[in-house]
């Protein structure tokens, strides 16, 4: 689990409550599975995302993703926290791919709140969420 990081309780609460209506706005008319999330920048900035469907299966966005390219398309580098929430009774997990992009943009004190939906939460670092994970650091080992 996640050392908490230093970020004032009301930012949390903002994010925690930015996630939960970016999961009303979602569009999942085939899988009727809602996703929410709000991603804290490095300005400290807050952008939500919400998972979009598309008949194409494949062209279907994540929550996660969502959140993240609108910070990054912002302008900002990276992210100090996502909150996400999903229908799930259990605590909110990314899918493989949300996890693999979450590698390129977190910052490295990065914390996932992990939500349920009576609001309690878990948090929880990129290494607990994806252990020895590939990220940018491993390319800049590469001699050019």
């Amino acid at each position: 689990m996640a050392m908490t990081q230093n970020i004032d309780d009301d930012i949390r609460e903002k994010l925690i409550e930015g996630a939960f209506r970016a999961q009303k706005r979602a569009y999942v008319p085939y899988s009727k599975f809602r996703v929410g999330a709000a991603a804290l920048d490095d300005r400290d900035e807050i952008h939500l995302g919400c998972n979009i469907e598309n008949s194409s299966y494949g062209a279907t966005n994540c929550a996660e993703r969502t959140a993240i390219f609108c910070a990054i398309a912002s302008g900002a580098r990276q992210i100090k926290m996502l909150a996400v929430i999903t229908d799930d009774d259990d605590f909110a997990r990314p899918c493989g791919i949300c996890r693999q992009v979450m590698t390129e943009f977190v910052s490295p004190d990065f914390v996932l709140l992990a939500l349920r939906p009576d609001r309690s939460y878990v948090e929880l670092t990129m290494e607990d969420i994806l252990p020895r994970y590939f990220g940018p650091t491993n390319l800049s080992k590469i001699d050019s």
